[in-house]
């Protein structure tokens, strides 16, 4: 960022086209190919106003027999027809202490039962949040310290305009005369004690009133130092001044295009490339374009609902419009919420704590609007039918950015992408989300031809008891773990074997066990569970045990993680499941599943497995508390050991299913990610383990089939197993039911004009009789959940093993 020195040097910068692409490149830099906007409501709680700005027409003086402020019903109504129309943000605007001019305003409020306006703002916030779910953005000029303290427990953001640092414009003859809250001390101290109070705040200057350049580049600079020292500022607006009937500057000039485009660029050369620039496109229509070419990266509040109340001469720009608008300036629209995304994700230091659920729950894992419905799980959420179209634009046809195109080339080369370069991948919109899963679709289609392939199978979850406090499971019951719901069981091995039976009758040639840690079980048990099953159908794969009930099996027998895998593989287990990695990143582990392996020991256990003879799959449980930087870790780490190993046979993407997650219910979890972070987790798997993992699988229980559809076009190959019984993703609240039987599997791969094969567990030959026992077969009998009988183990909590918090991940 320039000096003051240099940033007073731009007043005399005679290029405007120079200053135009200087800016531009910085913004891109910071903030690429977006252009965010905010859709809202703009209520009006009061056009009373002890100041008389000579170009202001919001405020007005009391009229006899009008009331001056909304009522409470009157702002929840206009805020319930805006949440039925899509928006999210109810800005509230109001004039500067009304009480302390008009009589009139304090009788009003005397009789709502408030002494401030203030304190009606309070009230009228938390009723249109409480009632509708939108995010207030109050307006409220200068405020106490106590009042900033009051309105950040409801507001996730707050805002006021510094307008000009110039106290000339308070003297007599100025725009400001008369105006006591305009004095720029005033502002700039309730500004500053935002940033101590870490408020996110909004804020600019107005041009075009009778300021100079050279005022302007000085209240930039005044607004830099705030942020520099508190960096709550999340935008600067640059409002263009215009003109209205019935204000004393009504035959006042307007600042052309040419002054508003060196403003922009100055601001965002000034504040360099992570500040938001905001100019409003209702200001200055039919200039969108050059607005963007200028720096801006957003276009603020839009709404679809009400007027601009402070420039009611002004319509806002249809959505539609807005979006083609800024699209031919190679830039895509994106919805973002009243607090930027950077405190979104920060909420923690940002934003009072009754407002961070629905920041969370209304954000995706970049903290912007969730663009869409969806959730993984949910059978009756649409697929995003703005995305479907974008991916069936041809390739040719597709504005992918060249940063994007690079990667897929070098990841089509199978040249190892850096977790910095693959999370890239994951923060792409618009035409790059397209042009991502056409590239990963013909990768797949070079690796696995057209085959889809999947394996019929079984899944027993021999208990659902688990002393570890996953903060995702929905699953496990037991007065240890984190869900109580439901009854705890146990099974006994005859359940475990008739199951096995009657799946080998119905044409399986796979068993997939896991279950919940139970205090009572040690290595000895899952050896057991094993030998049950081959005993039972001495010819079906066992496909068992997470590395975690690995681990847990090895400490409770006191032997090496190699010695109890050697004795698994001699009891029967044919590979395992790559299951308990949630996200492979301890900055997640350490809130997700404190107690869990942390990373470097589920790749102890992988490493270990593929060393004795295993091979195993590779998960990744994303879309809660996690992000792209975190997806690239993952990726990259797998990637590395399969490199040393070869022992992943594929790679299974699980998205997180919230509806009845712990961690969703007390509020600390998004609603999984979004279809197009799905999609993009699909794709980019495909790419960034290119070509030392050549499957890549998509979950129908947890997609859906139409949504396991397009993940098939856009790098997966492969559909998993038929899962009879399948429950864990259920007890979540999925709603896809508990097996798709091959018919079922095949229409949905014969959809997409695909070729549907049954396989083996290891990608192999099924046996051609299981093969045709499949087709047809009939319905399962009534599972038996043996009941939880008192656990028996002596033990004390402190003795049960802990892998996570013994390694203080």
């Amino acid at each position: 960022m320039p000096s003051r020195e240099e940033a007073l040097r731009l007043v005399g910068e005679s290029n405007l086209d120079d200053l135009l692409d200087q800016a531009s490149a910085l913004r891109d830099i910071g903030f690429g190919k977006a252009v965010s906007y905010s859709r809202k409501v703009f209520i009006p709680l009061t056009q009373l106003c002890r100041d008389v700005c000579h170009y202001c027409t919001f405020a007005q003086p009391p009229k006899k027999n009008e009331r001056a402020y909304m009522t409470i019903e009157e702002m929840v109504a206009i805020a319930q027809a805006g949440a039925d129309e899509g928006c999210r943000e109810a800005l509230f605007t109001l004039g500067d202490k009304p009480e302390l001019r008009y009589p009139q305003a304090r009788a009003e409020l005397a009789e709502l039962g408030y002494s401030t306006t203030i304190e009606y703002l309070l009230a009228a916030c938390k009723a249109v949040f409480e009632a509708t779910g939108l995010l207030p953005h109050a307006n409220p000029g200068v405020v106490t310290r106590e009042e900033l303290i009051a309105l950040r427990e409801i507001c996730p953001s707050q805002g006021m305009m510094l307008e000009s640092l110039s106290t000339r414009l308070l003297e007599k003859g100025q725009v400001h005369f008369g105006s006591p809250d305009k004095d720029p001390a005033a502002r700039i101290e309730t500004m500053r004690l935002a940033g101590e109070l870490r408020i996110p705040y909004t804020s600019g200057i107005l041009i075009g009133i009778g300021e100079t350049r050279e005022e302007r580049i000085e209240s930039l600079l005044a607004l830099r130092d705030l942020n520099d020292k508190y960096g709550h500022i999340q935008e600067i607006i640059i409002q263009n001044f215009r003109a209205k009937e019935g204000t004393k500057m009504v035959d006042a000039p307007e600042p052309d295009l040419e002054d508003l485009l060196w403003t922009i660029a100055s601001a965002r050369i000034i504040f360099g490339p992570e500040m938001a620039i905001q100019a409003p496109p209702n200001l200055s229509p039919g200039t969108f374009g050059t607005l963007i070419r200028a720096g801006i990266n957003d276009w603020g509040g839009v709404s679809p609902v009400t007027p601009d109340h402070v420039n009611p001469e002004a319509p806002w720009p249809h959505l539609e419009l807005l979006e083609k608008m800024t699209s031919d300036e190679g830039k895509f629209l994106i919805e973002r919420l009243t607090a930027y995304p950077k405190y979104v994700k920060d909420m923690d230091q940002w934003v009072g704590k009754k407002l961070r659920t629905a920041l969370m729950q209304g954000s995706d894992a970049e903290g912007f609007a969730r663009e869409d419905a969806w959730s993984p799980g949910d059978s009756d959420a649409m697929l995003p039918d703005k995305l479907l179209k974008l991916l069936d634009i041809p390739r040719d046809q597709l504005r992918a950015s060249p940063r994007i195109e690079e990667l897929c080339v070098k990841a089509g080369h199978g040249l190892a992408l850096s977790e910095y370069e693959i999370a890239e991948l994951f923060r792409a919109q618009g035409d790059d989300v397209a042009a991502i899963a056409n590239a990963a679709d013909e990768l797949r289609r070079e690796v696995n031809g057209d085959q889809v392939t999947y394996v019929v199978n079984r899944n027993i979850n021999y208990t659902n008891v688990c002393y570890f406090k996953c903060q995702f499971c929905a699953f496990s019951k037991g007065k240890l773990s984190e869900n109580l719901r439901g009854a705890p069981y146990d099974l006994d091995l005859e359940e475990v074997s008739r199951r096995s039976v009657e799946a080998w009758e119905r044409g399986a040639t796979e068993v997939c066990m896991q279950g919940g840690i139970h205090p009572d079980y040690t290595g000895e048990t899952y050896l057991e569970i094993c030998r049950t099953v081959k005993a039972a159908v001495p010819d079906m794969h066992v496909h068992a045990f997470s590395p975690l009930e690995v681990w847990q099996g090895a400490e409770t027998l006191n032997i090496t993680l190699e010695e109890f895998l050697i004795r698994l593989k001699e009891a029967g287990l044919g590979t395992l499941p790559g299951t308990a990695a949630e996200i492979l990143d301890d900055e997640i582990r350490k809130d997700l599943c404190p107690d869990k392996l942390s990373t470097d020991q589920w790749f102890e256990v992988m490493e270990t497995a593929h060393k004795v003879g295993f091979n195993t799959t590779a998960t990744i449980m994303y879309g809660h508390i996690d992000g792209p930087i975190n997806w690239g870790r993952h990726l990259a780490r797998i990637r590395h050991l399969q490199e040393k190993t070869g022992g992943f046979t594929e790679f299974v993407p699980l998205p997180f299913v919230h509806m009845e997650a712990p961690i969703y219910l007390k509020g600390r979890a998004r609603k999984g990610p979004t279809f197009r972070e799905a999609l993009l987790m699909h794709a980019v798997a495909r790419l960034a383990l290119n070509p030392v993992i050549s499957n890549i699988q998509a979950s129908w229980v947890k997609m859906g089939p139409r949504g396991v559809a397009e993940c098939l076009n856009a790098g997966a190959n492969d559909l998993g197993g038929t899962l009879m019984n399948e429950s864990i993703t259920r007890a979540a609240g999925a709603s896809f039911g508990e097996e798709l039987p091959p018919e079922e599997m095949e229409s949905v791969i014969s959809y997409i004009k695909r070729i549907p094969k049954q396989r083996s567990t290891a990608y192999g030959e099924p046996a051609e009789l299981q093969v045709r026992k499949s087709y047809g077969a009939m319905d399962l009998l009534p599972i038996i959940q043996t009941p939880a009988p008192k656990w028996n183990r002596a033990v004390s909590k402190d003795e049960l093993v802990r892998p996570g918090i013994r390694t203080s991940i």
